[in-house]
């Protein structure tokens, strides 16, 4: 009984490496492959001007608030404390304010966020659409991202099909 069973795991085992070595697996390398896609790089500029623009409103509503809080430490003692309470006020309501502005332009569902969907979504999915297309062309079973396999520590350049992805998008 034993021998059967030890024979079936052979058999089972023989059988699992056979199927793995009818896959066929390339790989691509996404960071190459968006760095030379125009596109990609219009997009990451437009997303950086946004960005810088956005950091300069908060970085203008931080100064205000700094000032307003320089101030009120200058003349809190000649004023009264009906004036203190809303000069206070008035401070933690600026400092939110530039709270509110950093989560509505950088914060998870913010306008960063929502522009990188917009602009940067298209453009991967046209890619994904290149690789599954040229993956059925050549009966590729597995591509993998060498970018993004920090395991990956040797891969034979004649599997590497990135310049043929950025073929088939009309890049280069």
């Amino acid at each position: 009984m034993k021998r059967i069973i030890i024979l079936l795991c052979i058999a089972v085992m023989a059988c699992g490496t056979t199927f793995a070595k009818d896959q066929a697996i390339a790989y691509i390398d996404m960071a190459y492959i968006l760095k030379n896609l125009p596109q990609y790089e219009q997009a990451n500029e437009q997303l950086s001007m946004l960005s810088k623009r956005w950091q300069k409103e908060i970085d203008a509503a931080q100064q205000e608030a700094r000032v307003m809080a320089t101030n009120y430490q200058t003349e809190q003692i000649f004023l009264s404390e009906t004036m203190r309470t809303q000069r206070e006020q008035e401070i933690v309501k600026k400092e939110q304010e530039v709270l509110e502005l950093k989560r509505k332009y950088f914060g998870q569902e913010g306008e960063l966020y929502k522009k990188r969907e917009a602009l940067i979504k298209p453009i991967q999915d046209e890619i994904y659409t290149a690789i599954q297309d040229l993956a059925n062309e050549k009966r590729i079973d597995i591509v993998k991202d060498r970018s993004a396999d920090p395991s990956l520590i040797y891969m034979s350049s004649k599997l590497d099909i990135s310049d043929q992805v950025l073929h088939k998008l009309g890049a280069k």
